[in-house]
């Protein structure tokens, strides 16, 4: 999940600034609009390649030998341009609890301050990207027999980009005493980090504190993207404390954001995007309403049915609340029932569905810690039911007292009409988890039959399908892909150094002598997991410390899957929970709702999540059970 920057930034207005700002504006707008058209263009070609290699290898039985490759190549560059179009936008995932909390001239600071850090990032990698891909020339691939530099040449390509977008961003500000300040301040900063150099090699590990918690912390409190708080910290504990060559971090940057797995990301957004657009959510709720909507707390209980329907087609918590809350909110509040409440829950459902598949974060976790994605989708729907449980028996005790005389309930000819409408909406997550669990389909190809069959059921089925809408749809999907997999790889350089600094070892250690076993493990972890939800969400806190974690895991004894659920349910209640979380804020901005009206609601959802969490940590077979023997 990610929370949007707030852009301190206003688009080029007539201001009188003459043709200087003028030329600016054209040449920011002219770049902007051509960076947005190839990211679009980029998911719609990704798309029709893999659905062309699934429908080759399982149609006709000739497989496209070099369909993964193409892909491959074409999701580098796919991440690299979104990650521009995100930058320009505001829209990389930041922390934004204390900036929001400061007085206007403090946040102004902050805001162009979380533009000028990134700025000083990108300056000083750029070489060394850019000496990486002329490395990668000689590398030929062998499949399309092409130089590794065509695909290598996304990471300067997309890193002078973002610089170009930051600057343009500065410009835009209109404060020039405020951007000097933040100019003046990151300067400073890394100079005396430069100067500090000398001093800071004899003190060994210390500097893992010093750059990893330390200068981690002051950026993401800050407000600097977390991709780009990583990433400095990363530079300058390599840059400063070690002798590797920067090419290597450059190199992991590469790794972290090259895993095929995580193409289905992209998809998986467009697939959400796509069955809101086509009615497809629509029909489900009503269907779900018409079922439930007499009943005491009725709506509730469809929010939760709701969102554990959506999350098994979409991987993008946003989009799944964006596609339930405008539909569901009206008429909840026509009832009564306080609009505080209603975020909570959407904001406490957020979390419960974390690992319905195809969930971005199981895509991910199977990405970086070697976890087969197919057991995890199959380990990941009954621990989502308990915790749904827990929320609805929440549900239960708050409205038992609802006053429902004035609504009717529905006939039952009517609900049946609903339901005829609803099961080809209905019938896809599960048609998405079969084709994956039965390998069918790998769980990137599976979303270009999600895609397919959507498209399908939008224009001949629901006869509801904007072809207007495709273009944003497909910028938005590449915006947030941009966001995601930028961190994806930051977090994996960032990761690369800890385990080279000897700390994984030393952290295998100190787990090994948790006392109570696995329980105490599964303890710690989820304590930790809490803290590191709140702070770095969801993405960058598995991608950082899952390949440190998972191994541990398996030596105290917990099956992979099962550890797994627990992290992802402990990560998800610290990312949905004030103050810190981001989702929270997130459910609230896209309920329309006043984050303060939410906090009296929420605690008692938190609660029945924490006791959820707890009953899936101390029964293994909830996750476990229905894994193949």
């Amino acid at each position: 999940m990610s929370h949007p920057a707030s852009d301190p930034v206003s688009l080029y207005a007539d201001r009188g600034g003459g043709t200087v700002a003028d030329l600016a504006g054209r040449f920011d707008r002219g770049l902007s609009v051509g960076v947005e058209l190839v990211a679009g263009l980029l998911v719609l070609v990704e798309i029709v390649v893999l659905l062309a290699g699934v429908t080759a290898r399982y149609v006709f039985h000739t497989p496209l030998v070099w369909s993964d490759e193409l892909a491959s190549i074409l999701f580098l560059w796919l991440s690299m341009l979104g990650a521009v179009v995100a930058l320009r936008r505001g829209e990389h995932m930041r922390m934004t609890g204390l900036v929001s909390r400061v007085g206007p001239q403090p946040r102004a600071l902050l805001e162009t301050l979380a533009i000028t850090a990134p700025v000083a990032f990108l300056g000083m990698i750029l070489y060394h990207a850019v000496d990486y891909a002329v490395e990668e020339q000689f590398i030929v691939t062998p499949a399309l027999e092409i130089s590794n530099a065509w695909r290598a040449s996304a990471l300067p390509a997309g890193l002078a980009l973002m610089m170009i977008a930051a600057l343009f961003r500065l410009v835009r500000i209109g404060r020039p005493a405020t951007v000097l300040a933040a100019t003046a301040l990151t300067a400073a900063v890394v100079a005396s980090f430069w100067f500090a150099g000398p001093f800071l090699k004899p003190l060994g590990q210390a500097n893992l504190l010093i750059f990893f918690v330390g200068l981690v912390a002051v950026n993401v409190f800050a407000g600097v993207p977390i991709a780009f708080s990583f990433a400095l910290a990363t530079f300058g504990y390599l840059a400063l404390t070690t002798t590797t060559p920067l090419l290597v971090m450059v190199g992991r940057l590469d790794e972290g954001m090259s895993h095929l797995i995580l193409l289905a990301v992209p998809l998986f957004v467009f697939l959400g995007l796509l069955i809101e657009m086509t009615g497809m959510a629509r029909a489900m709720i009503a269907f779900l309403a018409s079922l439930l909507g007499h009943v005491r707390g009725g709506l509730s209980y469809v929010l939760i049915g709701a969102m554990y329907l959506v999350s098994g087609i979409s991987g993008s918590k946003i989009a799944d609340m964006a596609a339930i809350a405008p539909v569901l909110f009206p008429e909840m509040k026509k009832r009564g029932a306080p609009p505080g409440d209603l975020v909570a829950l959407l904001s406490a459902t957020g979390a419960q569905t974390e690992t319905i598949p195809p969930s971005i974060v199981l895509i991910t976790i199977g990405s970086v810690t070697g976890v087969s994605i197919a057991a995890l989708f199959t380990g990941g729907m009954l621990p989502g039911v308990v915790l749904g449980a827990a929320l609805c028996a929440v549900v239960w005790w708050r409205y038992r007292h609802e006053d429902l005389t004035h609504v009717p309930r529905t006939p039952k000819a009517e609900i049946a009409k609903l339901a005829a409408i609803a099961l080809p909406a209905i019938a896809l997550p599960f048609v998405i988890r079969a084709a994956v669990v039965e390998g069918v389909a790998t769980a990137t190809e599976v979303s270009t039959i999600g895609i397919a069959y959507s498209t399908v059921m939008g224009l001949l089925v629901y006869r509801q399908f904007d072809w207007r809408r495709l273009k944003p749809m497909l910028i938005e999907t590449a915006s947030l892909t941009g966001a995601i997999i930028f961190i994806v790889g930051c977090a994996t350089a960032m990761a690369w150094g800890l385990t080279q600094s000897g700390f994984s070892q030393d952290l295998a250690a100190w787990m090994a002598g948790i006392p109570g076993g696995a329980y105490g493990f599964l303890a710690i972890s989820i304590v930790a997991f809490i803290i590191l939800g709140s702070v770095l969400e969801g993405i960058p806190a598995i991608v950082l410390f899952g390949p440190l974690l998972f191994p541990i895991a398996r030596a105290a004894g917990v099956h992979e899957v099962h550890y797994a659920m627990v992290v992802i349910f402990a990560m998800g209640i610290g990312l949905f929970a004030p103050p810190f979380g981001v989702g929270y804020y997130g459910a609230c901005a896209i309920s329309k709702v006043h984050p303060d009206e939410g906090l009296k609601h929420i605690w008692g959802y938190v609660a029945a999540l924490l006791v959820g969490l707890v009953v899936v940590a101390a029964i293994p077979w909830i996750s476990t059970g229905f894994l193949a023997r």
